[in-house]
């Protein structure tokens, strides 16, 4: 539970609002997309086949779905606000999962990516819900998206808590929070960062394909003077 708080906080704080816009979160993303539900136009949750699937919300109409990461069934720039959460590094194939974000995302939307810290406690426990797959430094993470055409425009970082369930430590995880973000010591649980799809993707510059001008090797010559007179002498 006290993951999930700092986490949610941390969410909120890079997207006060999303009133009006498309929202949708792929991984495990339940527990953090529901505070743009009331204010959002749609929330969807997308969840990968891998992960299995929950129903969400309780008691409503249901707005999950089970999915391939690399298959959205959403139309091109389609997506205003695309959360993930629990995804990249669980995924067999984190290049074709972000292509596909970059695919359905619009192109004023925006991309938020909370992923494991390589350095922090929380990925060193499997007991933990960020001690799963592949944790991530903040320099591999900028590298990740701007591989994938994203580019980076916030960071920030969350569970400076330790992984304890003990009633001091739970009792005192904003303290930790707020310590953490301002010494910004390096060992926080989880990345964040919030990022944007470049329109143009770069495209490699073509280079000029040279022709050398044909040149015969052997040019025909005339016959020299002398030998056309010795031979009609014989004649």
């Amino acid at each position: 539970m006290v993951a999930r708080r700092m986490v949610t906080r941390a969410v909120r704080i890079h997207w006060p609002s999303a009133r009006g816009m498309l929202t949708v979160g792929l991984g495990y993303c339940t527990p953090y997309l529901g505070i743009f539900r009331e204010e959002a136009d749609r929330s969807l949750a997308f969840m990968p086949a891998r992960q299995g699937v929950i129903s969400w919300p309780t008691a409503r109409p249901g707005r999950a779905a089970l999915v391939e990461d690399d298959m959205l069934p959403l139309a091109d720039a389609a997506v205003d606000r695309l959360l993930i959460v629990h995804a990249l590094e669980v995924s067999n194939d984190v290049q074709a999962l972000l292509r596909e974000a970059w695919r359905v995302l619009a192109a004023g939307g925006k991309v938020l990516a909370v992923v494991p810290n390589r350095r922090g406690l929380w990925a060193q426990r499997d007991t933990t819900p960020f001690g799963q797959g592949r944790p991530y430094s903040a320099r591999q993470l900028t590298e990740l998206m701007r591989q994938s055409s994203f580019t980076p425009v916030a960071w920030s970082q969350a569970l400076w808590v330790p992984p304890l369930s003990t009633t001091l430590v739970l009792r005192s995880a904003i303290a930790w929070e707020r310590m953490g973000s301002a010494l910004t010591l390096p060992f926080a649980g989880v990345h964040l960062v919030e990022a944007t799809k470049q329109v143009y993707k770069p495209v490699p510059l073509r280079r000029e394909r040279t022709v050398d001008l044909f040149r015969p090797v052997l040019a025909p010559q005339p016959a020299a003077r002398g030998v056309e007179r010795r031979g009609d002498a014989e004649g």
